[in-house]
């Protein structure tokens, strides 16, 4: 019987369909894996942006987890948008009670269109209960802003971020999309090695950009389920985004910020690079 990599995404539903739990299954399932889920909030957002965001019964995220994990067993996590320190503390209780090989977790703290998803006391419980049990965690400059409490407008600054994060007990990716100039440079830093990571590329004139960074966590995810090592996996990653935002740049969906195409490529990408 054929073994099949299974990520089951913890994160918020988008009405929308571009980001979210919806991102997430999309990314999984099109590299070649299978999606399980459990939903955290229910969010009203368009392309244009958030609106409002309802909190799942903590309760109920952690029955969710229970009903996945003793039946599909999934060995990667990828954690989303999680709003409410008493949701936080179910998921770090049901992964301590599981123990998935690989936690890939993206602190979803602020939308693209720069509204605020979580208060300062879910933000506190993050850090204390979610972000030690985690393998990696992707923060964009906004949120490794608001985790560092310090500005960040340079790869310089990035590493620096990367490295206080990085005391916290996981990998860090700083995401520099928003960085001035036409170059883009992500920063990775792994826990145990010295030097960081560094993947540069040339930015897409798009406004198709809703849900990367849900997009690119998730593919992380699956990367690593399929046996790929970190910098690797992260690598890879990237590399499905970037072709997602290109080919879908000029797709029209809303009127704001459309998602990127994750359904580019006609077979899973992993078949070519193993």
């Amino acid at each position: 019987m054929k073994t099949y990599p299974c990520i089951m995404t913890i994160a918020g539903s988008d009405c929308s369909g571009g980001a979210g739990i919806q991102a997430d299954i999309k990314t999984i399932s099109a590299l070649g894996a299978y999606a399980a889920s459990v939903i955290t909030a229910v969010t009203v957002q368009n392309t244009c942006g958030v609106s409002e965001v309802f909190p799942i019964p903590s309760p109920i995220v952690r029955s969710q987890i229970e009903a996945v994990m003793s039946d599909i067993r999934p060995g990667t996590v990828k954690i989303g948008m999680v709003s409410d320190p008493e949701i936080v503390r179910a998921i770090a209780g049901s992964i301590r009670m599981f123990r998935p090989q690989h936690v890939i977790f993206d602190p979803v703290m602020v939308s693209t269109s720069g509204c605020k998803l979580m208060d300062d006391k879910a933000i506190s419980t993050i850090v204390e209960e979610l972000m030690p049990l985690s393998t990696l965690i992707t923060p964009n400059l906004k949120e490794a802003q608001v985790l560092t409490g310090k500005d960040i407008s340079t790869v310089s600054e990035m590493e620096k971020a990367a490295d206080q994060l990085s005391q916290w007990g996981s990998s860090v990716l700083i995401k520099g999309g928003h960085l001035e100039g036409n170059r883009m440079c992500d920063v990775l830093k792994i826990r145990g090695e010295a030097q960081p990571h560094h993947f540069t590329a040339s930015k897409i004139d798009s406004k198709n950009t809703h849900g990367t960074g849900c997009t690119l966590s998730s593919a992380i995810a699956t990367f690593c389920a399929l046996g790929f090592p970190l910098a690797e996996a992260v690598e890879k990653a990237k590399e499905y985004v970037y072709k997602g935002i290109e080919t879908g740049k000029d797709i029209h969906i809303g009127e704001g910020h459309g998602p990127l195409n994750h359904f580019y490529a006609p077979v899973p990408m992993h078949v070519f690079g193993k």
